[in-house]
């Protein structure tokens, strides 16, 4: 399997990824308790594109002059594609955290910090996910059409339940951890574990943990996002199988989904065709899967054809609401 990555790229890569995080967790107070504010969110998101899409352009520049002028094309087309299947597929995520910070009535001054150890935790599982799945596809060609298959029948799910509300009240996850964890009924700050006095059966008194409602969120983040890696991991799939373009292309969307949510946080609703859209992109990507080796769609192609299906949802989801408000 073709892997363009040296060391020093995969050092380079790494060292703007952390020093990136660091800007955003400890210079513009990612780690305090604030209120994140639509110009901060539009700012964050305008930072991470650019950053991405220079990352783009360097390494054309790098295999242009490295590798050949075909080579860069083809690299860079594929990275650029690879982020914005991700970039779209990860709109639907922002849709699950809305409604699980609704459901649990956090705040957004406090939904900061359960995201930005959603991302973190996400950029560890999306980098184990992705060089287990390169080594499976080296080993058993095969698991490519299983992959299109999956991702076939998840758009037409996701078509068919698009207007569905998840019970969140009746979520097994849920349920589970309030059976077997103690949980408080109301919000403590930032923190996810408190201490309580407990007065015992004999009148003695002792101090038990407890988990908070925010500890709660965290997790269902977390299970939102293994939940989507399943999906979208594939998806970059069908378009190379080069671990480096699928693992950059991949966090480089992750890191700006933070701020891509609070940017989306008041507009979701506006956004009420947009299902149908990404429904569309993965039923696109997994016949795509599914023919590779009849018929190989070119990665321009797909880039277009994925940014039409987007495109004309989100016009349409405009046109919608415009329509339906007067």
């Amino acid at each position: 399997m073709e892997n363009i990555g040296t060391w020093w790229m995969w050092a380079g890569f790494f060292t703007i990824v952390l020093v990136m995080l660091a800007i955003d967790l400890f210079v513009v107070g990612g780690g305090k308790q604030h209120r994140v504010s639509f110009k901060e969110a539009a700012t964050w998101s305008g930072i991470w594109v650019s950053v991405s899409m220079l990352f783009a352009a360097l390494l054309w520049w790098y295999l242009d002059s490295t590798a050949g002028r075909e080579i860069a094309n083809e690299k860079a087309l594929a990275f650029v594609t690879g982020y914005l299947i991700e970039k779209s597929l990860a709109v639907d995520n922002v849709f699950v955290w809305l409604m699980l910070f609704s459901f649990f009535a956090i705040p957004l001054e406090l939904q900061k910090r359960v995201l930005v150890l959603g991302v973190l935790g996400a950029i560890v599982l999306r980098t184990i996910m992705i060089f287990a799945g390169v080594w499976l596809i080296t080993q058993f060609h095969w698991l490519l059409y299983v992959f299109g298959a999956f991702l076939l029948v998840t758009g037409i799910k996701m078509w068919w339940f698009a207007d569905k509300e998840p019970d969140l009240a009746g979520n097994p996850v849920i349920r589970w951890i309030r059976r077997h964890v103690k949980v408080t009924d109301e919000l403590h700050g930032e923190r996810f574990f408190v201490q309580k006095q407990v007065c015992g059966p004999h009148g003695d008194v002792r101090w038990v943990r407890y988990v908070t409602p925010l500890f709660l969120v965290l997790v269902l983040v977390e299970l939102s996002d293994v939940i989507f890696a399943v999906d979208s991991i594939p998806a970059i799939f069908a378009i190379t199988t080069d671990p480096f373009i699928v693992l950059t292309s991949n966090i480089f969307a992750i890191l700006g989904l933070r701020a891509m949510y609070f940017l989306l946080a008041d507009m979701a609703d506006r956004f009420s065709l947009l299902k149908y859209g990404l429904a569309l992109v993965l039923m696109f990507i997994g016949v795509k899967m599914m023919l590779m080796d009849i018929y190989k769609i070119p990665v321009g192609v797909s880039l277009g054809v994925v940014a039409a299906i987007i495109a004309t949802s989100v016009v349409l989801s405009l046109k919608k609401d415009a329509h339906s408000s007067h």
